[in-house]
């Protein structure tokens, strides 16, 4: 496949678009084949305060319990060179970077009550 340039976009946490100071979506240019570090390395290169918030600085391995989805798929474990799918590479479906959510199972001697 010929290297082309696409318009990705992406959904980043809350907290992530604050400090990068934008609303809503992001949108950004990546070079084809577009994967998860392609697109990482978009984000760090036009929003540089968001290095190592997404991913290690060292290892560029994803950071605890951040999540990474598309077209209703997890994509958090798949290899970060895999290709992601047309509708996002094509800027018709976003990336989703989602802060996952940590918690415990509820034991019988709780209530939904308390």
């Amino acid at each position: 496949m010929a290297e082309s340039v696409r318009n990705v976009r992406v959904q980043i946490p809350y907290h992530l678009r604050n400090l990068a100071r934008v609303d809503g979506d992001i949108t950004l240019e990546v070079t084809s084949p577009v994967t998860i570090r392609s697109v990482l390395d978009a984000i760090e290169a036009r929003y540089p305060m968001l290095m190592g918030t997404i991913r290690d600085h060292d290892t560029l391995k994803r950071r605890p319990f951040l999540r990474f989805f598309a077209c209703e798929e997890d994509l958090t474990h798949d290899p970060p060179d895999k290709p992601l799918p047309d509708a996002v590479a094509e800027g018709r479906e976003p990336l989703l970077i989602i802060g996952a959510i940590a918690g415990g199972a509820m034991d019988d001697a709780t209530s939904l009550r308390d």
